[in-house]
């Protein structure tokens, strides 16, 4: 099992165990390609609890050195509570991740919100810059405006991929507490914009939008572009 792989796994079984989370499908979706006979690849559905939808993709082609690996946690719809993300990949001999909670606000125009729920972070944030082997991934600004500003997204060498799990650990229980316990009577009081829903839609909708993450084409190429469009309207809800 590969480093990209094992992470991701071991993220969302974590997930799953947390909220005792219950499967749809086993898996939901199967992959194919013209690549290979074979599947190469996996869509499985989970929700319960606090849990609105988690979605995990898995992409695994040895013969041109790919295994991607994709978990998206999403809360509920009209809820302010971050989506929690790990992009985990292998390609050839080198790494990629990105970490992020999604949040659900404007945070330019919401600091309570940033200083409750994303300002924990900045530790870890800081400290994983500091990994040797690890460079920015190149994303362009439309990408990182849709995200976070905590979000870790960077190409490793293996020796840096292999230090990761504590920065997974980390965003991940930071995650788990604000679902258990909630956001603060006085953050929520201080939001500028309470339609959550309808916000978490259009940022969806970017956020998996094929003029925006090229990674699309590649998935497309690989599995053809009606599959491709299939996997982007299960995560975009």
């Amino acid at each position: 099992m590969s480093l990209a792989k094992s992470l991701s796994h071991n993220t969302l079984n974590t997930i799953v165990d947390r909220f005792g989370l219950a499967e749809e499908g086993s898996p939901y979706l199967t992959l194919h390609s013209p690549m290979s006979p074979a599947p190469v690849g996996e869509l499985r559905l989970f929700s319960g609890g606090p849990v609105d939808r988690m979605v995990y993709i898995g992409l695994s082609v040895p013969p041109i050195g790919l295994d991607s690996h994709m978990i998206f946690a999403f809360t509920a719809p009209d809820s302010p509570l971050p989506h929690f993300t790990l992009d985990s990949v292998l390609a050839g001999p080198h790494f990629a991740f990105h970490l992020d909670l999604i949040p659900r606000v404007d945070l330019g125009a919401n600091l309570a919100y940033i200083n409750e729920l994303f300002e924990p972070l900045t530790a870890v944030f800081d400290a994983t810059k500091q990994i040797e082997g690890l460079t920015p991934a190149h994303l362009s600004p439309r990408q990182y405006a849709l995200m976070s500003p905590w979000m870790l997204a960077y190409r490793a060498n293996e020796a840096a991929f292999a230090q990761i799990d504590e920065q997974v650990s980390q965003f991940l229980n930071h995650w788990f507490a604000i679902v258990d316990r909630g956001i603060s009577a006085e953050t929520l009081a201080s939001l500028d914009n309470t339609n959550f829903s309808t916000r978490d839609q259009r940022n969806r909708a970017a956020i998996f939008n094929p003029e925006v993450d090229p990674v699309w084409s590649q998935v497309e190429r690989l599995i053809g572009t009606e599959m491709g469009e299939q996997l982007r309207e299960i995560l975009r809800g």
